[in-house]
């Protein structure tokens, strides 16, 4: 009789530890999935900015043309691109990115003090695909944040926090607006 109470406890134990093993194999694959989706919507991201680094020449060149004596912000643009495209974290890829912004931002300023520039058929495409990177890179952004956001809320709840502290799992940093992008333009009339 006692044997068959220890077979019965092995048994118990056995099965207790295979449902236990599933259900750890079950929240791993869940973590895989949530950080596979991260690093593709992480990749939409590389896609946009790799697209605007790409516009960054023809956009210069154009606006040489016609504004050569605005050397100074066009190599700030240049210097941008090149700081955007090495950056490697990314905490140094958002600053970056966002220092990229702000040189196009004034490059775009120029146009404005040259009628001729702002008429040119080629600056006025590129400023137009440039438009559509801005707003696909604000969109792929956002669609990294909230994969991000949901991979870091589920690794941080209980037991995903276990289980992704014994397989390695770390959180993903979100993408930051910069200071320009978050301060509040000022109206003047």
């Amino acid at each position: 009789m006692s044997a068959m109470i220890i077979v019965g406890g092995l048994v118990g134990v056995i099965v207790v530890a295979i449902i236990l093993a599933f259900y750890v194999l079950g929240v791993y694959n869940g973590l895989q999935r949530l950080r596979v989706a991260t690093e593709s919507a992480l990749s939409g991201i590389d896609v946009q900015l790799k697209r605007r680094h790409d516009l960054v020449p023809n956009l210069v060149s154009t606006v040489q043309g016609y504004a050569s004596h605005e050397k100074g912000t066009l190599e700030a643009v240049i210097k941008a691109r090149a700081s955007a495209m090495n950056a490697g974290t990314i905490g140094e890829r958002s600053a970056a990115e966002g220092q990229l912004t702000g040189a196009l931002g004034r490059l775009m300023a120029i146009a404005e003090a040259y009628p001729d520039l702002k008429a040119n058929q080629n600056f006025l495409q590129l400023q137009g695909e440039l438009s559509n990177l801005e707003n696909g890179i604000s969109h792929s952004r956002g669609g990294y944040n909230g994969s991000a956001q949901t991979f870091n809320t589920t690794l941080a709840q209980f037991p995903a926090n276990i289980i992704g502290g014994m397989f390695a799992f770390k959180a993903f940093d979100f993408f930051k607006a910069d200071e320009a992008d978050r301060s509040v333009p000022v109206v003047k009339f």
